[in-house]
Parts: structure tokens; C-alpha cells; sequence
């Protein structure tokens, strides 16, 4: 039978069974290598205020936050993409990343 994925949507390989998370939206139960993880700053201090106490010499602390989602909510809110069978053969990120240093690489001569 055709697979559609060469991990099929997981990355635990030949693994047994992963441990379960919540997703943050929808509150579903999702294999934790299957989820989509996005870890992201949060800061409990307004912006401005934050910017102000900085010039000021104080520190203003910062938690990382780490949330999990699953494909459908992660697709629904735009945070994964939708890719062509060809674009799912490569890793998006790594791919990305080769493409901004290959067109930032300067000309030699100049």
C-alpha cells in the first residue's frame, strides 16, 4: 500500500507507542511527535512599558511558552502550510533556509 508520507505524519520511527498532548485550540489528544510544537517569548509586561524600564537599566523578564497543536488546527490557523507532493519530499525549513543563502551570497569581483 502507498504511503503518503516517508514518516507518516510521526517522527518516532519504529518506536512504539509516544505519550499523548492536549491540543492548545481544540483540546484534542494528539501523539506528542505527531503534534506541531511552537515554542514562543511571553513577556507579562507591555511592550512600551517594557522598551522603557530596558533605556532605564532594569531586566525584564521573559517565559518561553510551549504549545501544541494538531494538523487540523495547525493547518485551520495557518500555522503549518498546506505543500505539493513534491514540497512534502523536502523539509520546509531547511529548504528556506538554503534559498536565503543562496541568493544572499555575494558576487565575487564586486
Amino acid at each position: 500500500m502507498t504511503k503518503k508520507r516517508k514518516s507518516r505524519g510521526r517522527s518516532k520511527g519504529d518506536r512504539g507507542r509516544s505519550d499523548l498532548v492536549h491540543c492548545a485550540r481544540c483540546g484534542a489528544l494528539v501523539p506528542r511527535d505527531k503534534a506541531i510544537k511552537v515554542t514562543a517569548r511571553y513577556s507579562p509586561v507591555d511592550p512600551a512599558l517594557a522598551k522603557e524600564l530596558r533605556e532605564r537599566g532594569s531586566y525584564v523578564p521573559t517565559t518561553l511558552v510551549t504549545k501544541y497543536y494538531c494538523v487540523s488546527c495547525a493547518v485551520h490557523y495557518g500555522i503549518v502550510k498546506v505543500r505539493s507532493e513534491e514540497e512534502r519530499k523536502t523539509p520546509g525549513r531547511l529548504l528556506h533556509k538554503r534559498s536565503w543563502a543562496i541568493t544572499r551570497r555575494p558576487v565575487p569581483g564586486t
